[in-house]
């Protein structure tokens, strides 16, 4: 059974988070330890936070992370959790883990932050199987700006303003939007991701 870590950097929804990902068949760890978070089949970074609170929660050097991720450790950022992957955040001060070159910019709306259901136009990808004609729950002030667009797979729209919805790299999958809150769609997408880290083993 695919063991995934699901760190807790002090804020997060982890009980929602974690209970989706058991559905899935996974094995979840709760933990704070890199060290261990690491070392297992696959790595989930949850959302809800700031950025700059959460960028203290990872270590002084990001270089074991970031070249874990390079090296094909499966991961999932999900809202916050995809900002980190990110170099850094207008939000607050701190560095991100740096795996997706780009930063992270207030979503220019007159009402923030963005809070229900929205349209996410999906490029193919494995993560995306059996979700067609996706709609998704964010609840989201900021968003986050590759800068290479090839990294974005994903997009929706808010306020006439189209954002990057989901980015890839390697065996890296960032989501802004919350499959936990998504309903099946949601599930299907953290399946996807269950069996995705499972063939890595």
């Amino acid at each position: 059974m695919v063991k995934l870590a699901l760190f807790d950097y002090g804020a997060g929804n982890l009980h929602s988070l974690g209970k989706a990902l058991e559905g899935s068949r996974a094995t979840v760890v709760v933990t704070a330890d890199w060290a261990e978070a690491l070392s297992l089949h696959g790595l989930v970074l949850p959302g809800v936070g700031a950025f700059g609170h959460a960028a203290r929660a990872l270590p002084i050097d990001r270089g074991p992370i970031r070249k874990a991720l390079e090296a094909g450790l499966p991961c999932l950022g999900i809202c916050l959790g995809m900002q980190l992957l990110f170099d850094e955040s207008d939000e607050s001060a701190g560095d991100g883990i740096g795996l997706v070159p780009g930063r992270v910019s207030r979503l220019s709306a007159p009402i923030v932050p963005q809070m229900g259901w929205n349209d996410v136009e999906v490029s193919p990808d494995p993560i995306f199987n059996g979700t067609q004609g996706l709609v998704s729950y964010y609840a989201n002030s900021f968003v986050c700006e590759p800068a290479d667009e090839s990294d974005a797979i994903a997009w929706s729209e808010y306020a006439d303003v189209r954002f990057t919805a989901a980015v890839r790299r390697a065996n890296t999958w960032g989501l802004q939007f919350h499959p936990e809150k998504s309903s099946m769609a949601g599930r299907r997408i953290l399946a996807n991701f269950v069996e995705l880290a499972g063939a890595t083993l």
